[in-house]
């Protein structure tokens, strides 16, 4: 399966590259961004494979292009604002395990199921329906438009005010939207949604606040569907030597909801198919480091890889900020 990705050039011009299944990398003709081959595919009622194929023209060096951190992610907007960031939890089995630890009540009943176990519940009862009928709807939240999207090799902002900023290894699925407001998936990506377990673990009421961060996907954009079964590995390596590793699991096989319900239900809202915007919707993550008892500290590096991706996906801790206060100027 091909795979894209988009790059600067050393003169600062914008490419989007094809990347063979041999690992070959070709630069496609007269194509700046994914978005715009990505809406001329859907015009043209055309697969975004064969489109890309049709203008893969010269080779270029790809091991450079990385080793430089010209990559950029396999999708974005040529404005931020029309680039929604979103995601859902408790979609991979497993991650309802680590939810439920993280917000267990001290002394409860044993009898008990937590508000994370019996979302979770739900979606095992209803989150695979058939093929175009509405199953039971997943936990959803909102990360940020385009501008909080770190391109790979580059630093995730830890902001003075987080209590963490840890990892999630989890599959995106990106998504343009065509002139007659249909939603279509360009293809998936390796990201790392990067959370404030620390802020959340405090009252689940703050999943929001947790969840405002920015994140990272690609470097490439897999075409087609995702394979059933996805199998990658996520490590934390310190001063260059590794200090946590882990294998994650993603696709249908390994989630309790399926691509279609958990799709269905971002794109029910008429506001999300607004032509013209993109999306990068976060599917989920079973596996966490701050689960193992992991801090991540400034300058570690996140690592994410799984075979059906290609290059795997890595980004560094940034160094903490300080918090300002925010003074409203009264009008």
């Amino acid at each position: 399966m091909s795979r894209l990705i988009q790059f600067f050039e050393k003169g600062g011009q914008r490419r989007v590259g094809l990347v063979e299944a041999s690992g070959r990398l070709r630069v496609l003709e007269g194509t700046a961004r994914v978005y715009d081959l990505a809406l001329e595919a859907g015009r043209g009622g055309k697969s975004l494979e064969s489109l890309a194929e049709s203008k893969a023209g010269a080779e270029a060096d790809y091991e450079r292009i990385a080793a430089e951190r010209r990559l950029l992610p396999p999708l974005d907007h040529p404005d931020p604002a029309h680039f929604l960031v979103t995601g859902t939890g408790l979609s991979h089995l497993g991650s309802a395990q680590s939810r439920d630890a993280m917000h267990a009540k001290m002394g409860g009943p044993e009898s008990q199921m937590s508000d994370s176990m019996r979302m979770f519940k739900w979606g095992l009862e209803g989150g695979k329906p058939k093929y175009g009928q509405i199953g039971m709807q997943p936990e959803w939240f909102f990360k940020g438009d385009g501008s909080s999207v770190v391109a790979p090799g580059h630093p995730l902002e830890l902001p003075g005010f987080a209590g963490d900023g840890g990892e999630e290894a989890e599959i995106v699925g990106l998504y343009v939207i065509g002139d007659d407001g249909s939603p279509l998936r360009a293809g998936f990506a390796l990201g790392n949604e990067y959370s404030d377990h620390v802020t959340e673990k405090k009252n689940y009421l703050y999943l929001a606040h947790s969840k405002l961060r920015v994140c990272a996907f690609g470097p490439e954009l897999r075409l087609g569907a995702l394979p059933g079964d996805v199998q990658g590995t996520v490590r934390i390596v310190r001063e260059g030597k590794e200090i946590w590793r882990a294998s994650f699991s993603s696709g249908e096989a390994n989630m309790s909801h399926s691509i279609a319900n958990l799709e269905h239900h971002h794109f029910k809202y008429e506001r999300f198919r607004r032509p013209g915007d993109a999306h990068c919707h976060f599917f989920g993550a079973g596996t966490l480091s701050y689960a193992a008892g992991v801090t991540a500290e400034p300058g570690d590096l996140f690592e994410i890889e799984a075979p059906a991706f290609g290059r795997p996906l890595v980004n560094p801790l940034g160094k903490r900020g300080e918090e300002q206060f925010i003074q409203v100027r009264a009008l």
